[in-house]
C-alpha cells in the first residue's frame, strides 16, 4: 500500500509540473497557443483576452490541473487548445502507434543483441574455450559500443535515405502497413540492441563460472543447455532495463517519428510541450507513467520468476568474480586517435568563413570537409570536444553516482525511476527552463534529470540478486555488520557493471546534451558542440554525408573508448604471464 501511494504521489508531482509549464516558464500560454494556431495572426490584446476566456486560463493552473483530473474518471481528458478535438481519441491512436513500433523495434533489439554476446556465447559454451582463459575475458565490445554510440536520428536518416530513396528498396515515409515498419524499427532497434547485448555480455561470464556450470561441462551436458540456464541466470540483471528500454522507445523516439512521419506519442507529447497545449501534454505524459508502472512491475515479477526459488531463499551464487585485468591494447588505440583529431582540430580556426568552400568534401586542405558555411569541419570537432566530453563526464558522473545511491534503496527509487523514464529528454528540458530560467546549464540539469534511471534499475537489480547469494548469508552469519556487508561484498559487485554501463551511455549523453542546445534550451550557433554539428549539418546529410559522418565518428570512437577502457588499460609487455602474474 506504502509503494503505491508513493508511485501515485510521484505521477501526481509530475503532473502538476507539467500543469504549471506555462506559469512556470513566465511565457504567456494564450500567446502562444494563438502562434501554435495561426502564427500570422496579430496578437492583439483583444484577441489574447479572447483565447484566455476560451481557455479559462484566467482561473489559474491549479483550477485548470483539477478540472482536467477530474475529467478522467470519465474518459474525458479535456480538449486540445489548439485543434479543439477530444485529447482521448488521439492519445490512443498515437499510443498504439508508437506500441507498434516499439515491438517491432524491440524485435529487432533482441536480434542485435544476440550477434553482440554471439562470441562470448560460443566460447563459453564450450565450442572453442582457449586453455587458461576466463570465458569472455578477451571480449572487447567496441563494435557494440559504436553501434550504441551512433544517434538514432542519424541512423534513421541513412535508412532513409539510402535504402529508402536512393535504392528504393522500402518505402521511407509515411505510416501504413508492415513495409513502413522496418526502417524506423531497425533505426531504433539498432542502437538499443547494441547496449543490451553489451551488457548481457559482461554478466555472461560470471554465470558459466559458477559452480553448476562447471559440473554441468564436467558431466559433458551439452553446451547449449549450459546456455540456456546461463542467460535464465543473467537477464533478470537486465529486465528492469529492458522495462526501459520499452518505455523509451514508445515515448522517446521523437527523431525518428518524425524523420518518417509517425505519428507516435513521443512526437504528439512533444509537439504538445512546444505548443504548450496543455491537456494533450497531460495525457500524453499519463499514458507514459502508467505503461512504464506496469511494464516495470511486469518486469520485476519475469525477474522473480526466473531466478525461482533460489531469490527466495537466498540460493544464488555471485556473478561478482573478482580477476586480474587482461592486457588491452584497443583503449589505447581509440584513445590516441580521438586526441589525434583533437589535437588537429584546436590548431585551426573553429569560426573562419569560406562562402567559396561551402560543403567541400574531405581533402588535404580541410580532411573532414567543410560545413554549409565554409568553415572546416575538423577545427570545430576539435574545439567542440573539450566543451563536450567535460560536460558528458560530469553529467555521466553526477548520474552514475545518484543512481548508485538511490539504487540501494530500491523501495523509494523504483517509483521514481518508472515516473522518470516516461519524461523524454526534451520535455525534460523544457521543464528545467521552466525552473531555472535557461541558460548554459540548463542541458546539463535536464540531462542529468533523467540519466540516473537507467543506472538506479540496474544497479536495485544487482542488489536484488547480490542480496541472496548463499557467500553474503554466511558472511553475515559471521558476523558482520551492515557497513561492512555494503563495502566489502555489495558494492564490489554492484559498481562494476554499473559502472561500465555508464561508460557505453557516455555518447548518447553528449548527444543528448547538444541536442538539448540546439532547440533553444542552452548552447546556441556557433557552438562547435558534436550534437549541435550534427543538428546543423543534418539537413545536408544526402549532399554532403561527411559533414554528419564525421562527429557521428567522433561519438562512435567515444563510446568504444568508454566501453574497452572499462575493465582497465594494460599494455601487454612481452615475456609476461596474459594474468598479469
Amino acid at each position: 500500500m506504502a509503494g503505491a501511494l508513493w508511485r501515485v504521489t510521484v505521477a501526481a508531482a509530475l503532473l502538476c509540473g507539467i500543469g504549471l509549464l506555462p506559469w512556470l516558464s513566465r511565457t504567456d500560454p494564450a500567446r502562444t497557443v494563438l502562434e501554435a494556431r495561426s502564427a500570422e495572426r496579430d496578437p492583439t490584446s483583444e484577441v489574447l483576452a479572447a483565447v484566455r476566456d476560451e481557455l479559462g486560463l484566467d482561473d489559474g493552473p491549479l483550477h485548470l490541473l483539477g478540472q482536467w483530473l477530474g475529467g478522467l474518471p470519465r474518459g474525458d481528458a479535456g480538449h486540445s487548445w489548439i485543434s479543439g478535438e477530444a485529447v482521448l481519441p488521439a492519445v490512443t491512436t498515437a499510443l498504439g502507434a508508437s506500441l507498434l513500433l516499439m515491438a517491432a523495434a524491440l524485435a529487432v533489439a533482441v536480434v542485435t543483441a544476440a550477434v553482440a554476446c554471439a562470441r562470448t556465447l560460443r566460447l563459453v559454451a564450450g565450442l572453442r574455450r582457449p586453455s587458461g582463459q576466463r570465458p569472455g575475458a578477451r571480449r572487447t565490445g567496441g563494435a557494440a559500443a559504436m553501434l550504441a554510440a551512433l544517434p538514432e536520428f542519424l541512423t534513421a536518416s541513412v535508412l532513409a535515405t539510402v535504402v529508402g530513396v536512393q535504392l528504393g528498396w522500402l518505402p521511407a515515409l509515411g505510416w501504413y502497413g508492415p513495409r513502413w515498419l522496418v526502417l524506423p524499427a531497425l533505426a531504433i532497434g539498432l542502437p538499443t540492441g547494441a547496449l543490451l547485448g553489451r551488457m548481457l555480455d559482461d554478466a555472461l561470464p560470471g554465470a558459466f563460472a559458477e559452480p553448476w556450470a562447471r559440473a554441468a561441462a564436467a558431466r559433458g551436458i551439452p553446451g547449449r543447455r549450459i546456455t540456456r540456464h546461463a542467460l535464465r541466470r543473467c537477464v533478470p540483471g537486465l529486465l528492469p532495463n529492458f522495462g526501459l528500454f520499452v518505455v523509451g522507445l514508445t515515448g522517446g523516439a521523437v527523431a525518428v517519428e518524425q524523420i518518417f512521419d509517425i505519428p507516435g506519442l513521443g512526437r504528439l507529447t512533444l509537439e504538445a510541450a512546444i505548443a504548450q497545449d496543455l491537456p494533450v501534454l497531460q495525457a500524453g505524459t499519463l499514458a507514459l507513467v502508467a505503461l512504464a508502472a506496469a511494464v516495470g512491475g511486469l518486469a520485476r515479477l519475469a525477474g522473480r520468476a526466473l531466478l525461482g526459488p533460489a531469490l527466495r531463499d537466498g540460493a544464488l551464487v555471485t556473478l561478482h568474480r573478482p580477476t586480474a585485468p587482461e592486457p588491452r591494447t584497443l583503449p589505447l588505440l581509440y584513445g590516441a586517435l580521438l586526441l589525434g583529431v583533437i589535437a588537429l582540430g584546436l590548431v585551426r580556426d573553429p569560426l573562419a568563413l569560406d562562402t567559396a568552400a561551402r560543403l567541400q568534401p574531405p581533402s588535404w586542405s580541410h580532411p573532414f570537409g567543410t560545413d554549409a558555411l565554409g568553415r572546416d569541419l575538423l577545427a570545430r570537432i576539435g574545439h567542440g570536444a573539450l566543451t563536450t566530453l567535460a560536460l558528458a563526464l560530469a553529467v555521466s558522473a553526477t548520474a552514475l553516482l545518484v543512481g548508485v545511491v538511490l539504487g540501494l534503496v530500491p523501495r523509494v527509487s523504483q517509483a521514481l525511476v518508472d515516473t522518470v523514464n516516461a519524461v523524454p529528454a526534451v520535455l525534460a528540458g523544457l521543464l528545467v527552463t521552466g525552473v531555472t530560467g535557461g541558460g548554459p546549464a540548463t542541458p546539463a540539469l535536464a540531462v542529468a534529470a533523467v540519466a540516473w534511471a537507467p543506472l538506479a534499475a540496474h544497479t536495485s537489480a544487482l542488489l536484488r540478486q547480490e542480496l541472496a547469494t548463499t557467500h553474503l548469508a554466511a558472511t553475515r552469519a559471521l558476523g558482520a555488520g551492515r557497513l561492512h556487508v555494503l563495502r566489502r561484498a555489495l558494492l564490489p559487485a554492484v559498481l562494476p557493471p554499473v559502472t561500465r554501463h555508464a561508460l557505453l551511455r557516455l555518447p548518447s549523453v553528449a548527444l543528448a546534451l547538444a541536442s538539448l542546445g540546439f532547440l533553444g534550451l542552452g548552447a546556441q550557433p556557433p557552438s562547435p558542440e558534436w550534437g549541435l554539428l550534427l543538428a546543423e549539418n543534418h539537413p545536408y546529410a544526402e549532399r554532403a554525408p561527411w559533414a554528419v559522418l564525421a562527429p557521428a565518428a567522433m561519438l562512435a570512437v567515444l563510446g568504444a573508448l568508454a566501453v574497452t577502457a572499462a575493465g582497465g588499460v594494460r599494455r601487454p609487455w612481452p615475456g609476461r604471464h596474459r594474468c598479469g602474474r
